[in-house]
């Protein structure tokens, strides 16, 4: 049983093994960003990924299947690219931060004026709305951002009003309303 284990383990080239690796990551990491794209809207730029990754696949994926009764730690070494795709594929996504969210926070009415004013100065489109808390009068601010400025316009809410209450849901579709035109796919 131990020698089938061991020539389980080593019936394959280390090179070989490092070549399904990490063409499977790279093959993942793509189609974890096309699903992300399609999902957003982004429909011509996730077909284009979509290329890639199928002809990545078709051609690890033959390599391992021919090759898996020898070499079953193919297999392993396939599912482990796999795992490790999906992880650096979500990853990638978060970072260059694809699409628009829309933001709103909910605000001490004291505290709407400022950091309405302070969000306009730094170019962003704010809309207000007047509101009834348990306890006091609120304000609903409203913004539509690119997400890459999610987190500017988050910490900015949060020096002016500790107290605040956000709430942020990915755009799909955004129609007419004031939005800078010019933001582009990675912004």
């Amino acid at each position: 049983m131990m020698d089938f284990i061991i020539k389980a383990l080593t019936s394959a080239a280390p090179l070989e093994l490092l070549i399904i690796f990490f063409a499977k990551v790279v093959e993942v990491t793509i189609s974890t960003l096309r699903n992300i794209l399609i999902n957003k809207g982004f429909r011509r730029e996730g077909t284009m990924l979509s290329f890639i990754e199928i002809l990545l696949w078709t051609f690890v994926a033959t390599r391992v299947l021919l090759g898996i009764v020898e070499a079953p730690i193919k297999g392993i070494v396939y599912s482990i690219g796999f795992s490790c795709g999906i992880y650096l594929g979500s990853r990638i996504e978060s970072y260059i931060a694809m699409g628009r969210v829309l933001i709103q926070a909910i605000i001490s009415d004291e505290s709407s004026a400022l950091i309405t004013g302070t969000l306009r100065e730094k170019g962003y489109a704010v809309t207000t709305v007047e509101a009834h808390g348990r306890d006091s009068q609120k304000a609903v601010l409203m913004i539509f951002a690119n997400r890459k400025g999610k987190g500017e316009i988050i910490s900015e809410i949060h020096k002016l009003d500790k107290c605040a209450m956000i709430i942020t849901n990915d755009v799909t579709t955004l129609h007419g309303g004031t939005f800078s035109k010019n933001r582009r796919f990675l912004k």
